[in-house]
């Protein structure tokens, strides 16, 4: 069965927050990114001007620009409804308020409608979806993966967790997943196992602090990468 545009979509993140959330700093910035299960952030269409490599893959993207854009407005009134609903589980500081969250990421949303078209036909947003990506194995310098795996440690199974995580891993040479909490702001009970794994698989990794936190508690990014 195809993917339904009839759940609430992921919500775009600009690259000021990739920066923070994935603590990228200029030499990183220059290097060939894949963002996978981008959703709607407009990081690709940001980089792209200034002249950087990023590939975005999701499944969202098989639906059109008018499609996605109708479903925005759709969720809107329910994502911001939700965030009132729960205050306290936010951190208020460079977002402001739930009125000023939404604001930052419809901008984003619509940066990213606007780079869609071009985007799509350039090669620069691909439909893939974990565990199984396109591609050949290290062609991407860096892979960055956000507010998706460990997220939905409810939703998702552990297999599926490890196989996206050594997928990811497969097709490039480092990779950075944030944040490392469930949504409810429990630490997932998947992140120990595979980091047993992904041990006895010979890679190594770090769990590093950034310097980004709006889900309470949630400023430490999982980063991998080979000896």
């Amino acid at each position: 069965m195809g993917l339904q545009l009839n759940t609430i979509i992921p919500w775009g993140r600009n690259l000021d927050e990739y920066v923070a959330m994935f603590g990228l700093d200029a030499q990183a910035l220059k290097l060939n990114i894949l963002d996978c299960a981008a959703g709607l952030a407009s990081f690709n269409a940001e980089m792209t001007v200034r002249g950087h490599r990023v590939t975005s893959w999701d499944p969202i993207y098989q639906f059109s620009t008018d499609e996605i854009a109708q479903r925005i407005q759709d969720t809107y009134p329910t994502v911001i409804s939700g965030v009132r609903a729960n205050l306290e589980s936010y951190v208020w500081q460079t977002l402001k308020s739930p009125d000023h969250l939404g604001e930052v990421r419809m901008a984003a949303m619509q940066r990213f409608l606007e780079d869609f078209p071009a985007g799509l036909s350039q090669g620069r947003y691909l439909r893939a979806a974990l565990p199984q990506l396109p591609g050949s194995a290290q062609h991407f310098d860096l892979a960055l993966c956000s507010h998706f795996l460990f997220t939905y440690s409810d939703q998702l199974s552990q297999p599926f967790h490890r196989d996206s995580v050594l997928e990811l891993c497969r097709v490039a040479r480092e990779v950075r997943v944030f944040p490392l909490l469930t949504l409810s702001g429990e630490p997932s009970p998947f992140l120990e196992p595979i980091l047993a794994e992904l041990s006895d698989a010979g890679y190594n990794y770090r769990i590093q602090p950034v310097a980004y936190e709006f889900q309470r508690g949630s400023n430490r990014m999982l980063q991998i990468y080979r000896s």
